[in-house]
């Protein structure tokens, strides 16, 4: 079988994305392969025709026309250009041809390749590389260099590809071994499913193995080391874990991640509590949400929502392009500026980085607090709540809860329909969460480990609204 760019492309990725792609598996379920499709090939197609208007008429030809005497063309440009050798064939976005300047300096051929990306990973780089192994198959002799252009700018990468032909040869060899198989490699889900044409069926697959890769946050190493010892699944995993008391020394410190006890939170479909949670904020709490182009580094809108008194304001900062995006974060300045103490809290690592990443904003925001007051709600979730669900990400606990934030009242009331939460310290029934905002977001709970807690789900909202805290206790109970 033919080793195409379209081929290994797939396998830097993924090998069994590579073996579908192989023998025509047919994809569906996710439209962002195909989005990603269309602005790829939008890209190819501009960039394309900007280097036949720097090239003079004549000069460059299209396809099947740049087939004839590849090895002393009078061309300058070849556009969708193919090349093929042997078992192996690439269509390459564009070859210019360098002539050769006298017995000194032989004509050279550069292998272009498009990327409508902003920021290249190695992938990129490795498929010019392949481009460029299978033009020197083709012409019989080398091609060290090739260029990349990318992003909304059109920016030019020069890249030496005979440094990566040693990777490049050993893939190819992987994928022979790989396609010659008639079963496909072992399923293993891992982040880039998200962005594949074949999430759905593999993750069908996975959740009738109940395959440990089920499991986001688990490594490679983790699970091949759960391999060895003969536990494949989740379920299988799940009756492995242990209670056991916390040392006294290491009692301020963080519980530490235990996928074993997630494992028996999803097979018995419950949320385990482990410790004590305390959110502790010194403060107030502002809490902040971004969003933005990651690739290009460009922030198009801050949420920011903070109590003020006995109201809560919540504040929506757009920014219709990169121009205007300095002003909508003096906005977010001045608004931490006129409130006392703050703190921002935030879900995930994603405003993380790009406080990290911004030192003019850490150093307006910091002032005598760092930029390390700020907290990360995802964190302390992940330690001391192991919910039934396979993922942390934001929008599975959304879609978990029977809640529709559009149709949302404060006080918020959240029933659980199903007795599902537990503590190796203590046993949790279904409860209701009344409270603001920001008591949801900050993750408030007032918890007793030895203790009960339980409302019935059709009690009355007049008595839940003269209620006092968030959890009613109503007994003790040991496990």
């Amino acid at each position: 079988m033919r080793i195409t760019s379209h081929l290994y492309e797939a396998y830097l990725k993924c090998p069994t994305k590579c073996f579908l792609r192989a023998h025509g598996e047919i994809a569906a379920g996710n439209e962002y392969p195909d989005w990603v499709r269309t602005q790829n090939a939008l890209f190819v197609g501009e960039g394309s025709q900007r280097l036949m208007q720097e090239t003079k008429r004549g000069e460059c030809v299209c396809g099947d026309h740049a087939a004839g005497n590849v090895k002393s063309p009078k061309w300058r440009l070849a556009v969708n250009f193919c090349a093929s050798a042997e078992n192996l064939e690439s269509t390459i976005h564009a070859v210019e041809h360098v002539p050769s300047k006298g017995r000194s300096e032989p004509a050279r051929f550069l292998p272009i390749r498009f990327i409508y990306t902003d920021k290249l990973s190695r992938d990129d780089r490795l498929l010019l590389a392949f481009d460029g192994l299978v033009l020197s198959e083709m012409l019989g002799r080398e091609v060290s260099h090739g260029k990349i252009i990318h992003g909304h700018s059109h920016a030019k990468l020069n890249v030496k590809t005979s440094a990566l032909a040693g990777e490049v040869r050993k893939h190819i060899a992987d994928i022979a071994e790989l396609l010659s198989n008639p079963s496909p490699p072992d399923l293993i889900l891992i982040p880039h499913c998200t962005e594949c044409e074949f999430q759905a069926r593999c993750r069908q697959k996975a959740l009738e193995n109940n395959d440990l890769s089920l499991l986001s946050g688990m490594t490679a190493k983790e699970r091949k080391k759960l391999h060895d010892k003969g536990i494949f699944t989740v379920t299988q995993l799940s009756y492995t874990f242990r209670p056991r008391r916390r040392p006294k020394r290491l009692q301020d410190k963080r519980e530490k991640y235990n996928h074993s006890l997630r494992a028996l939170a999803i097979r018995q479909k419950k949320i385990h509590l482990v410790g004590n949670p305390e959110l502790r904020i010194e403060g107030t709490p502002v809490y902040l949400d971004l969003e933005g182009l990651p690739d290009r580094d460009f922030y198009y809108l801050i949420g920011v929502r903070l109590e003020n008194h006995d109201t809560v304001d919540q504040y929506s900062l757009w920014a219709d392009g990169v121009e205007n995006e300095k002003r909508i974060w003096s906005e977010f300045l001045d608004i931490l500026a006129n409130t006392k103490d703050p703190v921002l809290i935030h879900y995930g690592s994603y405003e993380t980085v790009f406080l990290k990443r911004s030192p003019s904003l850490r150093l307006a925001y910091c002032g005598t607090h760092g930029v390390e007051s700020g907290q990360d709600i995802s964190k302390f979730t992940l330690c001391h709540f192991c919910t039934s669900l396979l993922s942390h990400i934001l929008k599975q606990p959304q879609g978990h809860w029977p809640l529709s934030w559009c149709e949302v009242e404060w006080p918020l009331i959240i029933r659980l329909p199903e007795p599902c939460v537990s503590s190796r310290m203590g046993a949790f029934a279904p409860f209701r969460f009344e409270g603001s905002p920001s008591d949801l977001q900050s993750g408030r709970l007032c918890c007793d480990r030895s203790s009960y807690f339980a409302i019935e789900p059709n009690h009355p909202r007049s008595e839940v609204e003269s209620g006092c805290g968030v959890l009613v206790r109503t007994q003790k109970s040991r496990v």
